[in-house]
């Protein structure tokens, strides 16, 4: 069995270029047939490799390996998401402990297979790593929660924060709308901070129940303190403008693959108990979990619809980069 794809990669250049790629169907995996595929900040940290990109894939199952069905429920037919995970060993101690997010083994977008990619016609991808999508979330909305969702509610579903607690969110984008959205149908109070003034509207109307400028006039002063704060912005803060507004024990989620440094001294960790946690796709049963609640209690990314072609992932890519996407971009395949 195998599959001959159309995939849409980076280059050394930069620009974007259409492939052809070819696979022979493993085992374990699943032809997907990709119908939506949304755009991630992340992703344009690959556009100078030869690489597929897209990591946000939505899509049907078309065709399965010879031991799928003996080792999951997916059959043709399914509609199903995929993310920045390729597979993971099932074996390992990670594995066996429901953390594949830690897998030992795994493959993952920007180290493997790097002939496929969400942005593509179909692909041939393990079964572990898929995910049915609940029929009350549309395609289109389901790729953003397949990076972005993920990411955010790890934080706020996996790490003992309580309805009531106040959540910091920095950032209101393609991870901080979601996270706002998440934060308050769990019952926590977002405090959001941004520095534009222009969406403050919107992150209130996403669940904010606070909304903080930080230029440089900003006055932290009579904001209550935080029990935790999600760093959503492609570029980290300054920590120290925070720090007067966390509480003892705090945890920092940086969420974003920002090649910038965080300073902060390990005085100030240790004086303020402050945890800094990278946290990035949330474990498996997490994220099913995540699926389930985006269904029931409405949480839905805001879109902004393209056509995945070479010109509809330009476009889209300089949007982003421009910082003008409200607040996914998401490629939808040509038939």
């Amino acid at each position: 069995m195998s599959i001959d794809f159309t995939v849409f990669k980076g280059s050394s250049t930069g620009e974007i270029v259409e492939s052809k790629g070819h696979r022979d169907l493993k085992p374990t995996e699943a032809v997907v047939k990709i119908s939506h595929c949304s755009l991630c900040g992340t992703d344009e940290l690959f556009l100078g490799a030869d690489m597929g990109l897209g990591h946000e894939g939505v899509g049907t199952i078309t065709e399965i390996g010879s031991a799928v069905s003996e080792i999951s429920d997916f059959k043709v037919g399914d509609r199903v998401g995929l993310g920045w995970f390729h597979k993971f060993c099932r074996t390992c101690d990670s594995c066996v402990k429901g953390r594949q997010d830690r897998c030992e083994n795994m493959t993952m977008y920007s180290t493997a297979d790097f002939d496929q990619g969400c942005l593509a016609s179909q692909v041939a991808w393990d079964v572990s790593t898929l995910f049915h999508i609940p029929e009350e979330i549309a395609s289109k909305d389901a790729g953003p929660l397949m990076c972005a969702g993920a990411s955010v509610w790890g934080p706020l579903y996996s790490t003992g924060l309580r309805a009531g607690d106040r959540v910091g969110i920095i950032g209101v984008g393609g991870l901080g709308h979601l996270a706002i959205q998440f934060a308050s149908k769990l019952g926590m109070v977002p405090v959001v901070f941004s520095r534009t003034e222009a969406k403050k509207q919107a992150a209130l109307d996403f669940g904010a129940a606070e909304f903080h400028l930080t230029d440089d006039s900003a006055d932290f002063s009579k904001i209550k303190k935080l029990q935790t704060l999600l760093i959503t912005t492609s570029a980290n803060p300054d920590l120290k403008k925070f720090l007067p507004i966390l509480s003892m024990g705090v945890t920092v989620f940086p969420l974003t693959m920002s090649p910038s440094e965080i300073s902060i001294s390990p005085m100030t960790l240790i004086l303020g108990n402050i945890q800094i946690i990278g946290s990035g796709i949330a474990s498996p049963s997490s994220v099913r979990a995540m699926l389930a609640f985006a269904a029931r209690q409405n949480i839905r990314s805001q879109i902004e619809e393209f056509p995945m072609t070479k010109d509809g992932i330009v476009e889209a890519v300089q949007k982003l980069r421009d910082g003008k996407m409200r607040y996914r971009g998401v490629m939808v395949a040509q038939s």
